[in-house]
This record gives C-alpha cells, structure tokens and sequence, in this order.
C-alpha cells in the first residue's frame, strides 16, 4: 500500500465523528485504533473486537505516519 492509498479508506466528514478521521465505511476513528495498539492491543484483536480488516488497519497506520511525518510542530520537548 503506498502512501496514496489510506486516503480512499480514512475519511473525514464533518458529519461522521465530528470530522475526525475514521475508516471509510465504520465509524472508527484512526486515532483509537492507534490508541489500542499502543496500549497492546494485537491487529488480530483489533480486527476482532471492531470488525475491522488487516488493510483497514494497515491504513489507519500508514494516515497516522504521514500525519505524524508532515507535521512541522513539534510538541516533544
């Protein structure tokens, strides 16, 4: 999946989620599935627990790390 890709499966819709990022065709933000592998959470459980797909999942990563890569402030100190 290149980075073109995520963007026909994360969708933000003023109208969905308050516009947050979710996964096209679900209501599950990008951000709390990234919060759940943070936490420990595997793919197979996330998959699982929210009906999601490895590709979904995949997407939800690869939007995540373009966000985190094109942004130009920092807030580590």
């Amino acid at each position: 999946m290149n980075k073109h890709n995520f963007t026909k499966m994360i969708i933000a819709d003023k109208n969905i989620r308050f516009g947050k990022p979710v996964i096209a065709g679900t209501r599950v933000p990008v951000d709390l599935v990234i919060g759940k592998m943070a936490g420990g959470m595997d793919i197979d459980e996330i998959m699982k627990e929210y009906d999601l797909t490895r590709k979904q999942i995949y997407a939800a990563l690869q939007y995540a790390s373009y966000v985190v890569s094109t942004t130009t402030e920092s807030t580590a100190s």
